[in-house]
């Protein structure tokens, strides 16, 4: 893991740097997943936290989606149509960044299907991935671009919305030009960068379980 990569993960896991909190965010992903909007009363009562303390931690991200009745739609994992549909059994739902795709999967104890596109050529990019880590990615050459802004307080337009698959590092060449100071990774180092982010956040059990599942991806790093 490069310095670069390392800070960027460290805000990640910083509820102050991306407003992101995994005691919210991780039953809402859950609750998502089933493909419905999720009352803020039904977030409330899969945490141990009030519906009060639970809209003042969503606010945290602004970007967090609701549908005309005040219903929660969308925050990392959404049910509305973005370049990176996620599909968890046999649920079709999308994700904010290619990142999303990799990280998802663990916090989720799923396996997922994920097909992109290369904001670039246009070409499409499959990979599964599950608790275990990726176990196919096509074509093999695909990499994932991530960036490290300064203000994360919108991080959806300051980071999920750069973080993206191309087919290469190649293809992402034109991409790499318009944005100075981002890099390209493998889809199996990208995954890695996630497990390493979930170990942060998460308790020793499921630390143990990312570590592995980290290993696991090299399988499909050549």
């Amino acid at each position: 893991m490069t310095n670069h990569s390392s800070d960027l993960m460290a805000r990640l896991a910083t509820p102050d740097q991306s407003g992101l909190d995994l005691a919210v965010l991780v039953p809402l992903l859950r609750l998502l997943a089933a493909g419905d909007p999720v009352e803020v009363t039904a977030l409330a009562a899969a945490t141990t936290l009030t519906v009060e303390e639970i809209r003042d931690r969503l606010a945290a991200v602004p970007d967090t989606e609701y549908d005309d009745q005040g219903r929660i739609i969308g925050q990392g994992l959404t049910l509305r149509p973005t370049p990176h549909r996620f599909t968890v059994d046999g649920q079709e739902l999308y994700t904010w960044c290619a990142l999303d795709t990799l990280i998802f999967p663990t916090l989720l104890d799923r396996a997922a299907r994920i097909e992109s596109a290369s904001p670039v050529s246009g070409e499409p990019i499959r990979v599964t991935v599950g608790p275990e880590g990726v176990t196919a990615v096509e074509p093999a050459a695909a990499v994932v671009s991530l960036v490290n802004p300064a203000d994360m307080t919108s991080i959806r337009s300051s980071f999920c919305n750069q973080v993206h698959y191309f087919t290469s590092a190649e293809d992402a060449r034109p991409w790499l030009a318009k944005h100075l100071g981002g890099e390209v990774v493998p889809v199996a180092d990208a995954y890695r960068l996630g497990a390493a982010l979930t170990s942060q956040t998460l308790g020793p059990r499921d630390t143990r379980q990312t570590t592995g599942a980290a290993a696991t991806a090299d399988c499909c790093s050549h």
